[in-house]
């Protein structure tokens, strides 16, 4: 075999693996953490704001896991006008799970988790309370 026909099968064999590479890249999945992050981005003074209420509070929430349900306390739970605690998974969006919090349940709620898979969560609660809107977060494990 001469040079000119080494180079060649050199250049073939590069353009296949380059092939290859393309190809297996394409079919990664890679999942977002939101699908609407720019619409998020565009409202996040509004998120500012509700962070900055919840720290003006002078008790605030606080979220815990107990047995196999997640507990939110707090005192002035009757006074919401509506809220949601919503357990965000990062690392697999259809294991993000929403529940409506419910004023009339006295200062203590609790939502049952057993068909949850375990592992890292993000506990993200808002409500909205004498006129104002409030968010706090917290890293809780199942």
């Amino acid at each position: 075999m001469n040079w000119g026909k080494s180079i060649v099968l050199a250049f073939v064999l590069f353009a296949l693996f380059i092939g290859s590479l393309v190809v297996v890249c394409l079919r990664q999945d890679i999942p977002l953490v939101a699908t609407d992050y720019y619409q998020q981005e565009l409202r996040f003074q509004t998120h500012i704001d509700q962070v900055k209420n919840t720290n003006q509070l002078s008790e605030k929430p606080s979220i815990e896991i107990v047995g196999n349900g997640v507990e939110i306390k707090f005192s002035r739970l009757p006074d919401i006008t509506d809220g949601e605690l919503e357990l965000f998974r990062p690392s697999d969006e259809r294991l993000d799970k929403r529940f409506k919090l419910d004023p009339g349940a006295g200062s203590t709620q609790r939502f049952n988790t057993s068909a949850m898979p375990g592992g890292m969560y993000k506990a993200r609660m808002r409500w909205s309370m004498d006129g104002k809107d409030y968010f706090m977060e917290n890293v809780v494990y199942l």
